[in-house]
C-alpha cells in the first residue's frame, strides 16, 4: 500500500514525500484511515514503528478544514492536544507535526516543564490550532488562564503507560474534566496494562483496538548483542566497541 491510497491530501502527500517515504508502516496503514473517520482509536505500537505520524497525519487531515493565514489570534483556537509523559517526546511529537504540516496554514506550539513559562505564554497566545504538551505543564497554564480548551476536537495521548508510570494520572483527569465531551479520543500505548484498559474505559468511546506488535515483545529495528566479557575490563570493551563501530548517540545504562 502506498500514501496515496490512505486518503491523505496533496499538501500532505507533499510533506511525505519531502522525508523520503511512500510506503506507510503497520501501524499508519491501519491507524490513518480509522482515525480519519473520526473513531477513537485504542493504539498498541512502540517507538520505531512510525506510530507518531500515524496520528499525526490524520489529525492535521481533520484539521485542514480550520487552515487560515489569520493573523487574530480568535481565528486559531486549540482543536488537537496531544499530551506526552516527557519534554524529549513532547518535542519529538512536536518536529513531526511541523514536518508534515508545513504546507499547512495551521499553528502548533510545544510546552513542558523545566523552563521559562514565558515564552509558552507569547506562543500560545497568539493563537495555536495543535498544542503538544506534559500534564503538569499544560496544568500551570490552565491554572494561569494563558490559554483554554474549549474548542479541542481532537485528543491524543501518547505512551499513555509511561504517564500512568509517572504519576500522571490525576493531572490527565483534571485535564479531561475540562475538554468538551464532544472530541475523538486517540490513546497509544506500548502494553496494555490493566491500568491502562481502566483509563482507556474512561476516555475512549467504543474504541477501535490496533496492535502492531505483541505486548511486552521488542521492535523489530532493535538488534540485541551480548559480549563475554571480565568485569575488569568491561569498561575497556565499552569504548573500543565504540571507536569501532563509530558510534554518534550512545547509551550507557
Amino acid at each position: 500500500m502506498l500514501f496515496e491510497q490512505l486518503g491523505l491530501s496533496a499538501d500532505l502527500l507533499r510533506a511525505i514525500s519531502d522525508q523520503g517515504y511512500t510506503q506507510p508502516t503497520p501501524i499508519q496503514e491501519q491507524a490513518i484511515p480509522v482515525i480519519l473517520d473520526g473513531k477513537d482509536v485504542m493504539g498498541g505500537a512502540q517507538t520505531g514503528t512510525g506510530k507518531t505520524a500515524s496520528f499525526t497525519l490524520p489529525m492535521l487531515r481533520r484539521l485542514e478544514i480550520y487552515a487560515s493565514t489569520s493573523m487574530s489570534p480568535a481565528k486559531h483556537p486549540i482543536r488537537a492536544l496531544i499530551l506526552v509523559p516527557t519534554r524529549e517526546l513532547a518535542v519529538q511529537v512536536h518536529e513531526s507535526v511541523k514536518t508534515y504540516g508545513k504546507y499547512l496554514a495551521l499553528r502548533s506550539t510545544v510546552i513542558y516543564g523545566g523552563v521559562s513559562i514565558d515564552a509558552q505564554v507569547n506562543a500560545v497566545r497568539s493563537g495555536i490550532e495543535i498544542l503538544v504538551a506534559t500534564p503538569g505543564r499544560l496544568l500551570d497554564h490552565l491554572q494561569q488562564k494563558t490559554l483554554g480548551l474549549s474548542k479541542v476536537e481532537i485528543l491524543i495521548l501518547d505512551e499513555a503507560d509511561r504517564m500512568l508510570d509517572m504519576g500522571f494520572m490525576p493531572d490527565i483527569k483534571q485535564i479531561i474534566q475540562l475538554l468538551p465531551e464532544q472530541r475523538q479520543n486517540l490513546m497509544f500505548s506500548a502494553t496494555f496494562s490493566e491500568e491502562i484498559k481502566k483509563l482507556a474505559s474512561k476516555i475512549l468511546r467504543k474504541p477501535v483496538l490496533i496492535e502492531v506488535a505483541k505486548q511486552n515483545s521488542v521492535s523489530e529495528l532493535i538488534t540485541h548483542v551480548v559480549h563475554p566479557v571480565n568485569v575488569a575490563r568491561k569498561q575497556e570493551l565499552l569504548i573500543f566497541l565504540i571507536k569501532q563501530k563509530k558510534l554518534k548517540q550512545v547509551l550507557v545504562l
